[in-house]
């Protein structure tokens, strides 16, 4: 399955970056581009800058660039297929898929089992509201001190004792029934009997970002077993990948300043209770990377809270190894442990709201939490804990929290000596990077990379150019991405971002990124008169190659003697 091209291409087209920038980060006039504080990094004066002629943003400070694309990418940290989807929903436009080598998505089955689930939470609450044994799902709802607007804002319902509750409303479609079974909803045994896997349970929905109900989690109303039945992994319910709650948080604050993390669907419904109505559950699983990148994308601030056992610290150590790679400078993640034998839910009701939230206060930062534990394991051997701290702090991949991380290790430890360790292992790793690069951009400052660099910066150079045969005989590196950013610019009105666009996942798209923010030091006026002669220098550099061929040849055919005579004759004409 692969999105067309031709769809990004226009989804870069309709979207502009300063109207897409401006509401997140709001953007000021500064002659022909707009700035602000960079919202990658922490700065005090802006060095962000974002062009309407190029569709393409940079700062200055650390570096972050890129299209409308990349912005959604590293902004709201969604992978390159959500960055798509994001920017057509803004657009009202249908994200199509064209079969690949792997297998397409079913998009009309996927269309049919959000249906179907969306048919299921309103039947189970429709049986909170009329069934015969309504009365003691009510009655369990009152003792959990439930509210009728908190059942209502979360859609909780109730799936009936029986075997076909949700079933028997499609005995007469059997292909309702085949996807109630894709969906999760209906089980088969061996003997090809189905039946409903929520049964006797009080029934708590589960929602996509867009508010689509893709699961649902069923707690049992006696002492049954298990406590907690969750749908299982279907064609549109990946659990690693989903938030319960956060739907319905965002619904109530469209920009929260922090979000808390537990572990149960009944924390998060009874902490909204007491208006903690910022909790998220993770669906019973340790926080997954997709989840983590989807809290930090909610808030600055997230808020772990796990138990105060063995068990509880265990699974935040798990959490921390988890959010360290995603962090970026003002990022705050906190550890919240419980204390012993209670839950959110029992201590938000034994202590109220502003007792609870005043334990946030005494949270461990992920700073203290790291350097505590590794404390705890090798004591007083500094050497080793410093070596292990700096192992986990190689994880993040923000270089500037990693600076901040540093620093605070030294301060833990009342030394120097770590920073210029940690110095050391900079200077290896930025070395290895810097040959890397410097290969990547083999040419600096040579006539071929000056004309990437036009081509990519100001790609209407390249509309009215004529062809360039020659330049595919020339021996020199670099020398194919040239002809074909000629190619991509010729005939056509395309911006920097969507000529960047193309080159997405291909070896060369570092390398076209770097230079669309090189300074090549050349006046706007003097842009098409440059490029050209740098296209007169490279055809020239092919007429000596094939000079140097021809007369080192040997029994040269006819065609090739009068080649040759011409060659000598232009050569001799431009000294």
């Amino acid at each position: 399955m692969a999105i067309p091209r031709d769809f990004i291409n226009e989804l870069v087209a309709r979207t502009d970056i300063v109207d897409l920038i401006d509401p997140k980060v709001p953007l000021k006039k500064a002659g022909k581009n707009h700035s602000a504080c960079c919202p990658f990094h922490s700065e005090k004066s802006p060095s962000f800058t974002v062009s309407r002629d190029k569709q393409f943003y940079h700062c200055f400070g650390c570096g972050a660039h890129g299209n409308v694309i990349d912005f959604v990418m590293e902004y709201d940290r969604l992978d390159f297929v959500d960055a798509i989807e994001e920017l057509a929903g803004q657009l009202g436009l249908e994200v199509p898929r064209e079969q690949g080598t792997g297998k397409p998505r079913d998009q009309e089955l996927s269309r049919d089992l959000y249906q179907l689930m969306e048919e299921a939470s309103n039947f189970f609450q429709n049986q909170l509201r009329q069934h015969t044994d309504k009365q003691k799902v009510l009655d369990y709802l009152e003792h959990r001190g439930l509210s009728k607007e908190v059942v209502e804002h979360f859609n909780i319902g109730f799936a009936p004792d029986g075997w076909d509750g949700l079933l028997s409303r499609y005995r007469q479609n059997q292909d309702s029934q085949d996807k109630l079974l894709t969906a999760g909803m209906v089980i088969e045994n061996d003997s090809g009997k189905r039946y409903d896997r929520f049964r006797d349970r009080l029934m708590f929905p589960i929602r996509d970002r867009r508010g689509r109900v893709i699961g649902f989690g069923g707690r049992v109303l006696g002492e049954g077993t298990p406590k907690y039945l969750n749908s299982p992994e279907t064609p549109i319910f990946h659990k690693g990948n989903e938030l319960y709650g956060l739907y319905e948080l965002k619904q109530r604050h469209k920009n929260p300043e922090k979000v808390l993390i537990v572990e149960g669907y009944m924390d998060v419904v009874a902490l909204a209770q007491f208006d903690v109505d910022y909790a998220v559950a993770s669906l019973g699983t340790s926080t997954t990377a997709d989840q983590f990148q989807l809290l930090l994308r909610s808030a600055k601030e997230v808020i772990c809270c796990y138990d105060g056992d063995k068990a509880g610290k265990a699974a935040a150590w798990r959490a921390l190894e988890t959010a360290l790679p995603l962090l970026k400078p003002g990022n705050q993640v906190r550890f919240m442990f419980l204390p012993e034998g209670e839950d959110p839910d029992s201590l938000v009701r034994k202590i109220g709201k502003d007792a609870f939230e005043k334990m946030y206060d005494e949270a461990s930062t992920l700073e203290s939490f790291l350097f505590s534990n590794l404390i705890l394991i090798h004591g007083t051997d500094e050497g080793a804990l410093a070596k292990d701290a700096i192992s986990y702090i190689e994880k993040v991949q923000d270089t500037i929290l990693q600076d901040v991380l540093l620093k605070n290790l030294a301060y833990k430890l009342k030394k120097n000596n770590v920073l210029e360790l940690k110095r050391d292992i900079f200077i290896n790793t930025n070395a290895a990077s810097n040959q890397a690069n410097n290969k990547a951009l083999k040419g600096r400052g040579t006539p071929l990379r000056l004309a990437i660099a036009l081509l990519v910066q100001h790609p209407r150079l390249g509309e009215n150019l004529p062809e360039q045969p020659a330049l595919k005989h020339i021996q020199m590196a670099g020398i194919d991405l040239l002809t074909l950013v000629l190619d991509l610019t010729r005939g056509q009105v395309i911006s920097s971002a969507q000529l960047l666009e193309q080159f997405r996942g291909d070896n060369q798209f570092s390398t076209l990124k770097k230079l669309t923010q090189w300074d090549h030091q050349v006046a706007d006026e003097n842009l098409l008169q440059k490029l050209k002669e740098t296209l007169v220098w490279l055809n020239n550099q092919y007429l000596e190659q094939r000079y140097q061929e021809l007369s080192m040849k040997k029994n040269l055919t006819k065609e090739e003697r009068l080649q040759l005579s011409k060659l000598i004759s232009v050569i001799k004409n431009k000294a």
